[in-house]
């Protein structure tokens, strides 16, 4: 009879692997000691490059004055809070709208191609507009309509546009993720009694969404960022606070502030779109 193996808990690393996991830390250590160096004396280039300007110390009163920034930075984060609530109520619409017009556009059948018609004319008519441009369509020329049980405000018609912009990218992202999931998943389903609505439900949404959603983060971020657009029909979000608190000495630290905050928020969504494409790829390897 053989020898039980040794426990699995009991397992020790033999000389060679002890050697080989020391020389993978101290190049790791290298490399990251390298990596810093080379960083700080880019940064340094730069910054003794711009600093040595002639211009610097104008630049730095208007752009970079302390004083204008702690006396504006209390307006521009009220208009930064403008800009989140935009962002969060357009992000659920959109996702809706986008979820639907993807699903009407996979549908087949000659009954259905009235529905496919009209969401691919949407998503083509809204993809092709400019975003800036349907903000001052909406923005300025629907209040000025003051058609009877549509809101005149302006913060309405504008998330209203960025919403119409944002869901046909959208859609588009969703229709490639049910159109990544394979047939076969759609012929076992069906093959197991369920529905063409049971069999998306269950079965084609929840993976075709998974595969996604680094890619809906990427347009959260974006999202976020041109949700200041909506300052362009006159609604006081961080950028138009900034503009206000500008126009007074003329003095642009506001906007450096507003600028710095969108970035506050900004970053940390972008790393995590970059952690969850890279757990999204070790996924997919595994699989």
């Amino acid at each position: 009879m053989a020898p039980a193996s040794p426990p699995v808990d009991g397992w020790v690393p033999s000389t060679l692997q002890r050697e080989r996991d020391a020389f993978r830390a101290k190049a790791t250590r290298r490399a990251v000691i390298t990596a810093g160096l080379a960083s700080l004396a880019v940064f340094a280039v730069i910054a003794l490059a711009v600093t040595s300007s002639p211009g610097w110390p104008a630049f730095r009163e208007t752009f970079f004055n302390w004083d204008k920034a702690l006396s504006s930075f209390p307006a521009v984060l009220r208009g930064l809070w403008m800009n989140i609530r935009v962002m969060l109520v357009s992000a659920v619409c959109i996702a809706i709208i986008g979820l639907t017009l993807a699903v009407l556009r996979t549908l087949r059948g000659a009954v259905f191609f009235p529905l496919r018609a009209l969401a691919t004319a949407y998503v083509d008519l809204f993809r092709g507009l400019p975003l800036l441009l349907l903000l001052l369509v909406l923005g300025l020329g629907m209040p000025a309509l003051r058609l009877s049980g549509l809101p005149t405000s302006a913060l309405f018609w504008g998330g209203v546009a960025i919403t119409l912009s944002y869901s046909a990218y959208v859609a588009e992202v969703f229709r490639a993720g049910i159109e990544s999931v394979h047939p076969s998943q759609w012929a076992a389903a069906r093959s197991l009694g369920l529905t063409y609505r049971q069999t998306l439900r269950r079965v084609v949404l929840p993976q075709a969404i998974r595969s996604v959603v680094p890619a809906l983060m990427n347009d959260v971020v974006s999202l976020h960022k041109d949700s200041g657009l909506v300052s362009m029909v006159g609604v006081t979000d961080a950028i138009l606070a900034a503009q206000i608190e500008t126009s007074s000495d003329y003095n642009f630290t506001p906007y450096v502030v507003a600028g710095v905050l969108f970035l506050i928020l900004t970053i940390p969504m972008a790393r995590f779109t970059d952690w969850l494409a890279r757990r999204q790829g070790q996924r997919g390897v595994l699989l």
